[in-house]
């Protein structure tokens, strides 16, 4: 009635704000006629981006959206094939959560429609166009398959910079945790222990399921920074042990290294243990 007026005074701002109550409560003309608003710059400044959100909100909601519970039905019963089918025929309308769905079957191979390749690059596809449509999983996995060479050639400047998207725009402790790692051994990036330790910290900050890794990569970059320390000015890669090391065990072998030590104060803990519960019995 305001956006009309009928019966009333013609008042966009009204009409804007009943709208958007309307909208909250998921009536899809009212949605619609919000983007309409924002999209002509009736009663509010012109926003096609965010009027395109809208409409393409609208659309997500029509009658084919039933075939989303089909594919679902269908991935529950085991016909992955022909839930993979009808995800992707729903991606190609457009639906961030068939995309990923899509991505995530061909990712984890558990169909045999097509050879590994071309599922990885299908998949890949999928990942992208959920990235482009803000979804922080989806850019993280584009990081990974350009990480890992999955459907495309290895890069890792490239990887870097999905993760680093996912972690500054959608806070993702993953991403902050893969870059830290990249900067720690200077894949891609530039090497920088500083800087390493920062992403870090943030991944740990960010999610608390994140801690036990940091926690164990804090531990082994912090071994890294004294051994830069005490080796300042020494030719360290032309110890002699350390080159035996980089031959066995490859440029990695601190990791390695690390495992021992954590399994070795987890042995000793456990007989510390066994030995205090005997003296306990014994009194």
């Amino acid at each position: 009635m305001y956006y009309k007026g009928q019966g009333v005074k013609r008042d966009f701002k009204q009409a804007l704000k009943y709208f958007q109550l309307a909208s909250q409560s998921g009536h899809i003309l009212a949605v619609y006629n919000l983007a309409q608003m924002h999209a002509k710059g009736i009663g509010v400044l012109r926003n096609c981006r965010f009027a395109m959100a809208l409409y393409k909100n609208v659309a997500e909601r029509g009658r084919w959206a039933e075939r989303f519970m089909d594919a679902y039905l269908k991935f529950q019963n085991g016909a992955v094939d022909e839930a993979a089918f009808r995800y992707l025929f729903l991606a190609e309308f457009g639906y961030e959560a068939a995309q990923t769905n899509f991505a995530y079957i061909m990712d984890q191979e558990e169909t045999r429609l097509f050879p590994q390749e071309e599922a990885y690059q299908r998949a890949l596809l999928s990942w992208q166009r959920a990235a482009n449509q803000d979804y922080p999983v989806a850019r993280v996995k584009l990081g990974d398959y350009k990480y890992y060479g999955f459907g495309t050639e290895v890069d890792l400047a490239e990887a870097a910079n999905h993760y680093k998207i996912a972690a500054t725009s959608h806070q993702s402790a993953q991403a902050m945790f893969n870059l830290g790692y990249m900067h720690e051994h200077g894949l891609g990036v530039n090497k920088d222990l500083h800087l390493a330790k920062r992403y870090y910290d943030l991944a740990a900050e960010t999610s608390t399921e994140a801690f036990v890794p940091v926690a164990l990569a804090l531990v082994k970059l912090r071994i890294e920074f004294v051994l830069d320390h005490m080796l300042t000015g020494v030719a360290f890669r032309n110890v002699p042990a350390v080159n035996f090391l980089d031959i066995a065990l490859g440029p990695n072998w601190d990791l390695y290294v690390m495992s021992l030590l954590l399994g070795l104060i987890v042995w000793i803990g456990y007989c510390y243990l066994r030995n205090r519960n005997r003296v306990n019995a014994q009194l």
